[in-house]
């Protein structure tokens, strides 16, 4: 019959194997820290340094196996204590606070409130599930609760793509009081974050416009030809503007120094055309051409709304996009927001044909229609030459051409001795050549033309327009 080992035989055998005593003990550690949904962390590994460490001084001193047993208890003892003081995730409850409407490329707001229910202190580390397309900072940020409180996290979120993004998660790490373990809680936290050209521009030019200080945006006041304009409105004198223009009855009224703004001919027509196809794919200071086309286009949709303008928008591929008719009420740049936040550039050969057929047949009215795209093959050009030229004397037509970098960086300004670079020099010179006769050839058939980088669009494209409305082109 089979007997179980006294008490005596028990100690003789975990005292002739304490690393295998160590191991036994420690399963249940394990297995409580799984049910927990507990893990350890570096320094545990550190920790468990120390029973080798007791085994090998057991091979060299086996009469001190007795307190190399207490001293490996003592350790396990002291781990399944700092396991139990992770806390919980039922102790926390987490809320997101944020604006839904984000501009491309500019730091965006967020703030995460976590609540903290429990009363044992505790080091928690929160951080956000954003999408790939946003660069958050920081990525993670520490609190330590010492009991029932609440702390506010404030994160910085830029999104580098256009487009709807959901948030759903957010995660919370807890770490014992020793530091050897760690509990990971993910909780639900839906949000929408919808990214749209660069509203900020808008903000920052009424800001300008109001203290008459458009320059420090790079626009430029347009010489008015012809008779006097029509008066618009009364504000205040600020020190950039002129003493001829103080209305003296009105100061004297007011009590205030006051000036009087003038406006040109108002109730005009102004249709972007926008090329989606392959031509804007290209990327310039970490944005596709299109991203640059339609902050340039929304910032010049906002001046001309403000002067009575009315504004459509055209976006086409190898089909049409989208379509926004001509409008000069308040609302119309967020329907051309809402109209193109969510659209892309895709690798498809645009169809100028089908877009200008489609302008002529919803657009009657004499329109400034602006074409934005880029040239950089005879086909596309000549397209462009053509379609462009047949609507001068029904409509005047803007063409503007985003320069590529990699076009024009070849080019270089000191004379080199590697034959590879004067190749490419070459090479990019000639294409230059040869987009400065299609630019030629375009003003030649009565398009206005306008040529420059993506990222300084905004202000010469503003000007142009201030110009064609100072001189009555239109």
């Amino acid at each position: 019959m089979w007997n179980l080992p006294s008490l005596d035989e028990l100690l003789s055998l975990v005292a002739a194997r304490p690393i295998l005593f160590a191991g036994l003990l420690g399963l249940p550690l394990l297995g409580l820290a799984w049910w927990r949904q507990v893990y350890p962390r570096p320094t545990m590994y550190f920790a468990l340094l120390v029973p080798v460490a007791l085994a090998a001084i057991h091979l060299v001193w086996p009469h001190l196996q007795y307190l190399i047993l207490l001293i490996d208890a003592l350790l396990l003892g002291l781990l399944s204590l700092d396991l139990l003081s992770v806390v919980s995730r039922q102790h926390f409850s987490v809320k997101r606070n944020m604006v839904r409407v984000a501009s491309l490329a500019k730091p965006h707001p967020i703030e995460t409130e976590v609540e903290y229910r429990g009363t044992w202190p505790t080091q928690v580390t929160v951080a956000e599930d954003l999408p790939a397309e946003f660069h958050i900072d920081p990525l993670t940020q520490s609190h330590y609760f010492s009991g029932r409180s609440r702390a506010t996290f404030h994160w910085s979120a830029s999104p580098q793509q256009r487009g709807e993004y959901r948030l759903e998660w957010l995660y919370i790490s807890v770490g014992s009081m020793l530091g050897f373990w760690a509990a990971n809680y993910r909780y639900t936290c839906p949000g929408v974050i919808q990214v749209y050209p660069d509203l900020q521009q808008l903000t920052q030019y009424a800001i300008l416009a109001k203290t008459n200080r458009l320059s420090l945006l790079g626009f430029r006041k347009s010489r008015r030809v012809g008779q006097e304009n029509d008066f618009e409105r009364l504000r205040d004198f600020t020190r950039d503007d002129q003493f001829k223009r103080i209305d003296w009855r009105a100061t004297a009224r007011r009590n205030k120094l006051t000036v009087r703004d003038f406006q040109v001919t108002q109730s005009q027509r102004l249709v972007f055309m926008l090329d989606c196809g392959r031509l804007m794919t290209n990327q310039s200071h970490g944005l596709t051409m299109l991203d640059h086309a339609l902050n340039s286009m929304l910032m010049l949709a906002y001046v001309a709304l403000i002067r009575g303008d009315a504004v459509g928008l055209l976006c086409f591929s190898d089909k049409i996009e989208c379509y926004v008719p001509p409008r000069s009420d308040a609302t119309q740049i967020n329907r051309l927001l809402h109209a193109s936040y969510n659209l892309f550039p895709r690798m498809v050969e645009s169809r100028y044909d089908e877009a200008f057929q489609f302008l002529q047949a919803k657009n009657s009215r004499r329109s400034l229609v602006i074409l934005m795209t880029n040239v950089i093959d005879e086909v596309n050009a000549n397209q462009v030459q053509q379609y462009l030229g047949n609507l001068h004397g029904k409509h005047l037509p803007l063409a503007v051409f985003l320069r590529d970098h990699h076009l024009y960086d070849p080019i270089p300004e000191q004379p080199t001795e590697e034959p590879g670079d004067l190749y490419t020099a070459a090479a990019a010179a000639e294409m230059l050549t040869w987009r400065h006769h299609v630019l030629n050839s375009l003003l030649h058939r009565g398009a206005l033309v306008l040529d420059t980088f993506p990222e300084q669009l905004s202000a010469p494209l503003v000007n142009r327009y201030l110009e064609i409305k100072a001189r009555q082109m239109l």
